[in-house]
């Protein structure tokens, strides 16, 4: 059906005595809402553990003092918010100006499902034009947006790349035609996200046990991982190491995001053999990424 997908370790740059955080590449993460601020924070980890020079969090307002409590690190746009705590369309401008600067955006972790973010995402899937990592709530609007079938999507309108972060139950909701179950065994996933790749022409990250990686062509299936990393936060740290790569490697996007979900399985095998499976959590993915990143995990 396709080409296998190689994994690029080779092209992971090395850090230069001569450089500075504008080096290695700035990701723009437009991600939280009142019910889910961790997820921005989580996001925000993932992509800083994994080299990013500079953080950017574009957040509804009234949650920037857990994020900024939760990721120092980053620097932080306030967005105008809902009633309910969610990002509006009136962020649209802000954050395509903040966008001039960066190399790469993260869009969706934490968001919410109120109907308003969901013009906020569709503006800025069809105005931006960064390489993107389209997760979690983006996702879940982009299914909102296409109706009854791909051709109203507007990632269509994209020129940028696209990543596409699905879980099995975010894939049923984006399948057309639509599928009251997920996709079962290796085969049948594999077909199912190289279906979804070519429908989005974009390269899709088909998460879970043997999470499958694939533009429509080219396909990987990662090994490594555990049980224990089915816990809430995990693709949010995946989707900020997918960001900082892409925003530091962008020649293929179908091999940093193989790159990106080997680093991260690999980073929670090693906190699962530290830690134990029952007890993980995201931030411990994300806290040893670094020595993973440094081959310091075997």
């Amino acid at each position: 059906m396709t080409a296998f997908l190689p994994l690029p370790m080779a092209e992971l740059p090395e850090r230069e005595e001569n450089s500075h955080k504008g080096t290695y590449g700035s990701v723009l993460i437009v991600a939280g809402s009142r019910r889910y601020p961790g997820a921005a924070v989580l996001a925000a980890l993932g992509a800083g553990r994994s080299g990013a020079g500079l953080v950017r969090l574009c957040v509804p307002k009234e949650i920037v003092p857990a994020v900024t409590s939760g990721a120092p690190f980053a620097t932080i746009l306030p967005c105008p918010t809902s009633k309910n705590g969610c990002l509006l369309p009136a962020s649209l401008d802000l954050i395509l100006e903040e966008a001039k600067s960066c190399h790469s955006i993260v869009l969706g972790p934490g968001l919410g499902l109120e109907e308003e973010t969901g013009g906020l995402v569709t503006g800025l899937l069809r105005e931006g034009n960064l390489p993107l990592v389209l997760d979690a709530d983006g996702l879940n609007h982009l299914t909102r947006s296409c109706k009854d079938d791909f051709s109203s999507s507007p990632l269509h309108s994209r020129t940028a790349p696209a990543i596409l972060t699905p879980h099995p139950g975010e894939y049923v909701r984006l399948a057309k035609p639509p599928v009251s179950d997920p996709p079962e065994g290796r085969d049948a996933r594999e077909i199912a996200a190289a279906c979804l790749a070519q429908a989005f022409h974009s390269v899709v990250v088909l998460k879970g046990n043997e999470t499958v990686v694939t533009d429509g062509e080219r396909l990987g299936v990662e090994e490594a991982g555990n049980p224990g990393m089915a816990t809430a936060g995990m693709g949010d740290v995946l989707a900020g190491v997918i960001g900082a790569l892409l925003a530091r490697i962008p020649e293929d996007v179908a091999g940093v995001a193989r790159l990106a979900v080997h680093l991260h399985a690999r980073a929670g095998d090693l906190a699962a053999k530290e830690l134990g499976q029952e007890s993980l959590l995201a931030p411990d993915v994300a806290e040893r990424l670094g020595r993973v990143m440094a081959g310091k995990d075997s």
